[in-house]
């Protein structure tokens, strides 16, 4: 027999929930306690000067414990679901090979999986004749022919998202087949817990409103206006979720008022998180945490017994 301790997984620790669950907080609270250090999953906290729309950690919360893949590329490049899979992963073994234990936290439920469950992501690359051609065709127009060649992208990809729902529909046409069945997965590369956090849907629903009056008044409207004027586009401004989406709109005028915007952006937040949350129920492996209790206790000793267990593996 070899020694076992050669086959023992690193062990990761997971923190998903759906928007304003308390991911970012209790992720702290965690690494702080089991000399950890986080990777962000979040599809728009890699864009450097996007801080107030995707409630981006602080400055003095990243100086509490260090925070990786935020930051990372410009709001003009695109930073892709494979470039996200590779940074985190070597993130993760760097942190590792420090003797510190790596928690990845965040809402994005792809970048999650690319990580946990190692992805195979489809290599198709763009096809620039066949973009122009779906960029042209109105949004419902291409969920339409989404949902027909691949429902369970369309049941969980960002809707109001052209961006990524072109790139959906260029993998399946390119491929002949549904984009969510390419990725594969090749050997799992760490044990992992997968903590989420959970309100009363009505209670949630009072959290999001609450967090986008307090990014109002934190300045998301100048935060947008100052990426205008670097020369950012309305359109990229589009991709880059909700918060983004709609006060660009009401900023060209597609609203009555500030007041309607705040509402529909609200109404729309809504929506996102029924999906966000029907995705993640999907994956029976998440132990769901009270979000109403005492969170940092509840998972604290969730941590202690999935580390416990490697332990007395590495010591067989």
């Amino acid at each position: 027999m070899g020694n076992e301790t050669n086959i023992v997984q690193p062990d990761l620790v997971v923190i998903l929930g759906p928007t304003a669950s308390g991911k970012s907080a209790l992720g702290i609270a965690l690494a702080q306690r089991f000399n950890g250090e986080i990777v962000s999953a979040d599809s728009r906290q890699v864009y450097r000067g996007l801080d107030i729309g995707t409630a981006k950690v602080t400055l003095e919360e990243r100086a509490l414990v260090p925070h990786h893949l935020l930051d990372v590329v410009e709001p003009q490049e695109v930073y892709s679901v494979s470039q996200f899979q590779h940074a985190a992963i070597a993130a993760i073994n760097a942190i590792l090979q420090r003797g510190h234990q790596p928690l990845l936290v965040g809402g994005s439920p792809h970048y999650i999986q690319t990580v946990v469950d190692h992805f195979d992501i489809p290599t198709v690359p763009p096809q620039p004749e066949l973009r122009a051609q779906l960029e042209a065709r109105p949004l419902d127009d291409l969920l339409a022919q989404l949902e027909q060649l691949d429902p369970q992208s369309a049941s969980s990809i960002d809707r109001q998202n052209p961006r990524r729902v072109i790139r959906a529909l260029e993998v399946c046409l390119v491929t002949g087949q549904p984009f969510s069945q390419q990725r594969g997965t090749s050997n799992p590369l760490y044990r992992c817990l997968l903590l989420g956090i959970e309100w009363p849907r009505a209670l949630l629903y009072q959290r999001i409103d609450s967090r986008i009056d307090e990014r109002l008044q934190q300045g998301l409207v100048q935060e947008v206006q100052e990426q205008l004027a670097k020369g950012l586009s309305h359109e990229r401004l589009d991709a880059f979720g909700l918060e983004y989406r709609f006060v660009s709109r009401w900023l060209r005028g597609e609203f009555t008022s500030e007041a309607e915007m705040v509402q529909r952006l609200k109404y729309a937040s809504h929506d996102f998180t029924r999906r966000q949350l029907s995705w993640f129920r999907r994956d029976k492996r998440i132990v769901w945490l009270d979000g109403q209790a005492n969170l940092v206790e509840q998972a604290t000793t969730a941590v202690q017994t999935f580390l416990k267990h490697t332990k007395e593996i590495s010591t067989l």
